[in-house]
């Protein structure tokens, strides 16, 4: 069989997603150019204190600037379109999706003022369009945010699949369900799907998702429980569909409704205007007129799902929302599950609500919220229907990924055909099949404190050092010719042990730091960075001898 030549072969590189829920990035290149499929962020987990966000890596993007496309969103949520405001910093290209993806993204860009460094360009179910040298046929799928999108690419090495995120709702609330019969066609046309790339989020949970439908029928049976109390739901606001059910049942029940949260207020005035929201006028009051009506007579649908510490939902929690007081007379639906890394957030959260004394509601006790992602029959039936030559899950857990591969072999896919990826991979298609370049291109993470690329592991390492051990400073003044000890050493300490309950602890360490400076300069040791590391080394020895702890310890050598 001929080699391929560089012209001929296709390569996909992973920047994000294959191994975490979020940095969902990943890059098709053809005939030398590149189109960025997806661009997300990652909520931040535990060990990350501070970090705001996590991005992908964009080294890889930044260094090939000139080669890049453009950009296709599969869907609108953060987890795939969360990073474009800091892409574009450094990018200037278009941006391809369905206008809702487009008009979600565009409050972002505008927000960091970027818009003049890129187009919104429009594309629809079932088109076919070329994008550069990329043949983009886009086909409509189900999922929790609607107007997702399965993308089949017709390459010189075949069709790659990329399912996006999806799901098999046969009764969806909008009747968009996925086209199984474009995707049967595409499978069956010449040379079939070389290469699949499918959700595997879901990869370990048995059966079928439930429809998002049946959501509706939850939400019912709580307006006529409570039809005296107050109701407020959050959820994400990007979930347009759960938002229509609650805002048709609470209308059905003679409520008004208040929306709350900047991304809600302004994800619900797109929906509106796109008719993808029925909501009369008349029905909509402000979160400032709550006050004025009968608890029965009002539904509030916030942000906040995910425990965010400023949200709406946390600051009713907590009591201190300016508008909204929760108590006996609510009752509050958190419509969502938690993603990983907030479990915690979430949990406080709901404890919150109960001190307030509102009634809670979520997932664990009622059927509010379902899943935008297929479980392991509807996998299957993806596989079995694609018929494809080569497998790699993707987006996931390691674990999610794992399990979907034991799908794919299951259904009949070829054990050496199935392929396990992860972050920085690289796969390259030719006529010889598929070769997989491992750590190919730089990705880790990219933290978002305040500003992008202001935090790396190193400041990571340190601020878990200090929440978990805390931080010691010795001050020692000293002559700058003999190194003598002029004054001192005065020790400050945060989170170690508490100043005022181990004096006599602090007056050894004090002692021991002046007895390692004098041996030191009794030596003829005058070197003034010596004597500071002389200076931590020895309170750091009797730090741990003592107490068994390791906090950062801070010297500062003052010169007279």
């Amino acid at each position: 069989m001929p080699e391929a030549t560089p012209s001929d072969a296709v390569r996909v590189v992973f920047l994000g997603g294959l191994g975490e829920i979020g940095r969902n990035c990943m890059c098709l290149e053809v005939e030398g150019r590149i189109l960025v499929i997806d661009c997300g962020l990652m909520f931040p987990e535990t060990d990350m204190p501070g970090v705001d966000l996590v991005l992908p890596d964009f080294t890889y993007l930044k260094e090939n600037a000139d080669r890049v496309e453009g950009v296709f969103l599969t869907h609108a949520h953060e987890d795939h379109a969360g990073g474009l405001s800091f892409l574009l910093r450094d990018l200037s290209v278009p941006i391809y999706g369905s206008p809702l993806s487009l008009g979600l993204a565009r409050n972002r860009i505008e927000e960091a003022g970027l818009m003049g460094r890129t187009e919104l360009i429009p594309v629809h179910d079932g088109e076919r369009r070329w994008i550069g040298p990329f043949d983009c046929e886009f086909i409509p799928v189900t999922h929790s945010v609607p107007h997702a999108f399965a993308t089949a690419y017709h390459t010189p090495q075949g069709t790659i699949l990329h399912t996006g995120d999806f799901k098999l709702d046969l009764t969806p609330v909008d009747g968009r369900q996925t086209d199984l019969a474009l995707l049967g066609e595409i499978a069956r046309a010449d040379g079939g799907i070389r290469l699949l790339l499918s959700d595997s989020t879901n990869a370990e949970e048995p059966g079928f998702t439930e429809s998002e439908s049946t959501v509706g029928g939850a939400m019912r049976a709580l307006f006529r429980e409570y039809p005296d109390k107050r109701i407020v739901v959050a959820s994400f606001s990007s979930h347009m569909h759960r938002v229509q059910q609650v805002v048709e049942t609470a209308l059905a029940n003679g409520r008004r409704i208040a929306f709350l949260g900047r991304s809600m207020l302004h994800n619900m005035s797109l929906a509106r205007e796109m008719g993808m929201l029925s909501l009369p006028e008349d029905r909509v009051i402000t979160i400032e007129q709550v006050p004025e009506y009968a608890p029965g007579e009002v539904c509030i649908v916030c942000t906040g799902s995910q425990g965010e510490p400023m949200s709406a939902l946390s600051l009713m929690a907590s009591g201190e929302h300016k508008w909204v007081k929760v108590g006996p007379d609510d009752v509050v639906v958190i419509s969502a599950h938690a993603i990983p890394g907030n479990e915690n957030n979430v949990g406080r959260v709901i404890n919150g609500l109960h001190h307030q004394g509102a009634v809670v509601v979520h997932g664990h006790d009622a059927h509010v919220h379902v899943s935008g992602h297929a479980s392991q029959e509807e996998l299957k039936f993806m596989l079995t229907l694609t018929k494809p030559d080569w497998f790699v899950p993707v987006h996931g857990e390691y674990r999610h990924m794992v399990h979907h591969a034991q799908l794919a072999r299951l259904v009949g896919v070829p054990e050496d055909h199935v392929l396990i990826c992860e972050d920085g991979d690289a796969l390259t298609l030719s006529e010889r099949g598929i070769e997989v370049e491992r750590r190919a291109v730089p990705a880790g993470y990219l933290y978002v404190d305040g500003i992008v690329g202001d935090v790396g592991q190193g400041v990571l390492r340190d601020r878990r050092v200090l929440a978990e051990e805390g931080v010691v400073v010795v001050i020692v003044t000293v002559d700058a010719r003999t190194g003598e000890i002029v004054n001192g050493p005065e020790i400050v300490t945060r989170g170690w042990v508490y100043a005022p309950e181990a004096e006599d602890l602090i007056d050894e360490a004090k002692e021991a730091v002046r007895a390692s400076l004098d041996e030191a300069t009794g030596s003829g040791l005058v070197d003034f960075d010596a004597l500071r590391r002389r200076a931590r080394q020895s309170l750091g020895r009797f730090i741990t001898q003592k107490t068994k702890r390791r906090p950062i310890v801070i010297p500062v050598l003052l010169e007279v």
